[in-house]
């Protein structure tokens, strides 16, 4: 083996010397912006809802995928299928995220009852009767949400207030007589129930579903706000609306939480950012919506139908005061608690 002479220890530290001095230029380049770092994947999350970007609900899921493309500088966007493009009804969103189909929605409540009796807190008859509750009781509700998703390895990201829901239908409500007539799509099991027990022909289905059965005249009715009947062009069909003050329901909207814990931690923060700034925008949009539906629906040829009949609403709430106690059975009693709460403001 050749022993190194002086002079090629020389070479070598001049060598080493000038090594280190380029790895020292770089990173200042890369701190000063020189060069570019090197690149972190972009990563695209599939997300659902069954209404048209129009709607509440679809204006979110923009919002929030605009907000998430600004806030991680593009790095992770969204692919968002409105008007139920995916074929994936609410009730099936946390199913087709735990199966990887999407990565996540904006899925309506109710539905969500199905895994979790605390979804239906927001769509129990009579409640929540102005928005200001609303805003409140989902505040106290919201680590309950929380808890219900992570069971199901998902994340809550933003809440949707929606307007209050009223009843459409081809005919004026002036009675509780007038119910008995109605084949109406109701939107959750609670809703069925308490159409049922007032002589209505109630069915659970999905927007979609309720669409196509008002056009091959087989529904003559909706239970939804005037958001989602205007979303939806209700008004071709449905000429009455008559605004009951049922519920202020809500949509959650949720990622896969191994989804979002893949992401850097810098990155989970801004996607933390970005859904709070939508729940905020969420909130704004509402203040005005009720009074922007009902323009565009009576522009459109619908009869809103105010007040509603005393004796009807008082049948309709009886008739909820059944399915009410029957859900606080099925919660905790932190669950039970924002009830009570509600109940006394």
């Amino acid at each position: 083996m050749r022993h190194r002479t002086t002079h090629d220890r020389h070479r070598l530290i001049v060598w080493s010397a000038g090594r280190n001095a380029v790895i020292v230029a770089c990173a200042i380049a890369w701190t000063l912006g020189a060069i570019p770092p090197p690149a972190i994947a972009q990563v695209q999350w599939k997300m659902a809802t069954e209404y048209p970007e129009s709607n509440i609900s679809g204006v979110g899921l923009a919002t929030f995928g605009k907000f998430l493309a600004t806030h991680t500088h593009g790095l992770v966007t969204t692919a968002n299928g409105f008007n139920n493009e995916m074929k994936i009804g609410a009730g099936e969103m946390s199913q087709a995220a735990q199966d990887r189909r999407i990565d996540g929605g904006d899925a309506f409540a109710g539905p969500l009852e199905a895994f979790d009796p605390i979804f239906g807190l927001a769509t129990l008859p009579f409640v929540v009767q102005s928005v200001d509750a609303a805003r409140a009781v989902n505040a106290k509700a919201r680590p309950l949400y929380e808890r219900a998703l992570a069971a199901r390895g998902l994340k809550l990201l933003y809440i949707t207030i929606w307007p209050a829901t009223g009843l459409w239908s081809d005919r004026p409500l002036k009675g509780v007589e007038d119910l008995s007539a109605l084949s109406v799509r109701t939107y959750d099991r609670t809703s069925t129930e308490v159409m049922r027990s007032v002589g209505a022909d109630a069915q659970n289905l999905s927007f979609n579903e309720a669409v196509a059965r008002i056009k091959a005249h087989k529904l003559n009715a909706v239970l939804t706000s005037g958001d989602g009947g205007a979303g939806r062009n209700l008004w071709d069909d449905l000429r009455h609306f008559t605004p009951i003050n049922y519920a202020i329901p809500i949509s959650i909207a949720f990622i896969r939480q191994d989804a979002f814990e893949a992401l850097p931690k810098d990155t989970q923060d801004q996607v933390e950012s970005a859904a709070a700034e939508t729940g905020q925008s969420q909130l704004g949009l509402l203040a005005n919506r009720t009074a922007e539906n009902y323009a565009r629906m009576r522009a459109n040829g619908v009869s809103i139908d105010e007040p509603a009949s005393p004796a009807l609403i008082a049948a309709l709430k009886k008739a909820g005061s059944g399915p009410i106690a029957d859900w606080q059975t099925k919660v905790s009693a932190e669950a039970v608690a924002i009830l009570e709460w509600a109940d006394r403001q």
